[in-house]
């Protein structure tokens, strides 16, 4: 009988943990519009070397947060693999995060894939922000994976 009240409990309480997870994560992306990447694509980063608008009618969720896909190919490999795809810090840019700890947002079409991982960064007309990234990359990219953790964890 206490088995029977406890396999109850967990099928309660499971779905709750995992719906509470999602929801942290999704208050801690960058998000615009409930999207993630501002709605761009984000495997086409890694197949096509460049940033691509998603498709609308071609979305997945992944743990909270909505990812929009160019092609139907990019859907599947993401929701085959999603951590592989996903961007670091969140989506937020990762320069920001490394160099000040902060939350900024981002130019979807400024990023760099690094070890198979994808960063974003923050770029306008007087201020690109992976170029400074690139100027000091493995000491920001300590401080940034540090930074986020605050957040995230």
């Amino acid at each position: 009988m206490k088995t029977k009240h406890f396999f109850l409990i967990l099928l309660v309480v499971a779905p709750l943990f995992v719906y509470s997870q999602a929801l942290q994560r999704s208050k801690q992306f960058n998000l615009e519009n409930g999207l993630a990447i501002q709605g761009y694509d984000p495997v086409a980063y890694f197949n096509q070397n460049k940033a691509a608008e998603g498709n609308k009618q071609l979305t997945a969720v992944f743990e909270g947060v909505t990812y929009r896909f160019s092609s139907a190919a990019n859907k599947e490999l993401f929701v085959k693999d999603p951590k592989k795809y996903e961007p670091q810090y969140g989506g937020w840019c990762a320069y920001a995060m490394g160099a000040t700890g902060e939350k900024v947002e981002i130019d979807p079409e400024t990023f760099k894939i690094l070890n198979g991982k994808l960063y974003l960064f923050y770029h306008s007309w007087t201020n690109n922000t992976l170029t400074k990234w690139n100027k000091d990359e493995p000491n920001l990219k300590s401080k940034a994976d540090k930074s986020w953790t605050v957040f995230f964890h």
